[in-house]
């Protein structure tokens, strides 16, 4: 029994041995750098699950860049999911640059999705994009017309930087490059006529620079260059041949309308004579039993009748040598 406690103890000085150097490797380089920790935080990250040398690392990296950081900070960045690492690497180069970055700032942006690192270069370096981009697929120009209706196309060149303090939340840069595009469209559609978009292509950056269009975005745009613009069709003319053309149709179409009323009536009005004809035709049948009637009625005598029979007769010749006298002067 005794050997087995003798050996159980020399086990757990073994292991007890081995974890507490491995600590006091840490705690010496925390302390020989001028960044303490204690032996009691260091166990106390390994039992939460925190590598004790990346804190260590971080506090040092900061520590040595003059920046103030606690361990506190750095574990809690990194249960939350965070990237501390990184989030102090940015934080010194923003420093260095002279850019105004807080912690908090730093692991916001970090926790958001963001490359803090990358955010900070680009604040730093400023980075061209080309609106429209050029990719596959995608229009290579931005098209607007002129109120003279000249067809402009324009490519333009945004300088952009990060801008951190909305870099949470703010729009990527495919909405900076929409946002010029509209602005480059609505600055060629006001303007009079496309020469003097040729003539001064710095009119187009300067009407899209006062719009503010990096309001609610990641960036600030920093200048906005126009890197070529070519003349497209006469979209103004094009749209007048197709609007007479379309004019000329209706006009067509409304005469074809015209003509086929006018067919429409001329039959109705052949149909009407027809129809008195047919009146007339009964109205003269009509006549003898009148005759007739007036007849036996003795309202008609025998001289009355001869004399409505010559009558008659002299009217059918005049009608026959009527019709008959323009032949023969032919």
């Amino acid at each position: 029994m005794a050997r087995f406690l003798l050996g159980a103890l020399i086990v757990f000085v073994i292991i007890f041995g081995g974890i507490f150097l491995h600590f006091v490797q840490i705690w010496i380089r925390a302390f020989a750098a001028r960044a303490p920790v204690t032996i009691v935080n260091l166990v106390g990250m390994r039992l939460r699950g925190i590598p004790p040398a990346m804190v260590v690392n971080a506090r040092i990296m900061a520590v040595k860049a003059g920046l103030e950081m606690s361990t506190d900070g750095i574990e809690a960045h990194y249960l939350a999911g965070g990237r501390a690492e990184k989030v102090v690497r940015a934080l010194i180069a923003a420093d260095k640059a002279n850019i105004e970055l807080t912690f908090q700032q730093a692991c916001a942006i970090d926790l958001a999705g963001r490359d803090i690192e990358e955010a900070v270069k680009l604040s730093v370096l400023p980075r061209v994009i080309n609106c429209p981009p050029s990719e596959k697929g995608r229009k290579s120009t931005i098209d607007a017309v002129a109120m003279d209706g000249i067809q402009l196309k324009a490519k333009a060149r945004v300088t952009i930087r990060a801008n951190l303090k909305q870099l949470v939340g703010g729009a990527t840069d495919e909405t900076i490059i929409a946002r010029v595009g509209e602005g480059i469209v609505t600055a060629i559609g006001s303007s009079e006529t496309y020469k003097r978009v040729l003539e001064n292509p710095d009119v187009i950056s300067k009407k899209v620079l006062e719009k503010g269009l990096d309001s609610g975005t990641a960036y600030e745009i920093l200048s906005i260059d126009i890197a070529d613009v070519d003349v497209g069709e006469n979209i103004g003319a094009a749209l007048q041949a197709r609007q007479a053309e379309t004019d000329k149709q209706i006009a067509q179409a409304k005469a074809e309308e015209r003509y086929a009323m006018a067919r429409a009536e001329e039959q109705e009005m052949s149909a009407r004579v027809e129809e008195m004809r047919a009146k007339v035709v009964e109205a003269e049948a009509e006549v003898p039993r009148a005759i007739s009637q007036a007849f036996r009625e003795g309202k008609l005598g025998v001289m009355d009748y001869y004399n409505l029979r010559n009558i008659q007769s002299d009217t059918s010749m005049r009608e026959t040598i009527g019709k008959k006298e323009p032949e023969g002067n032919g």
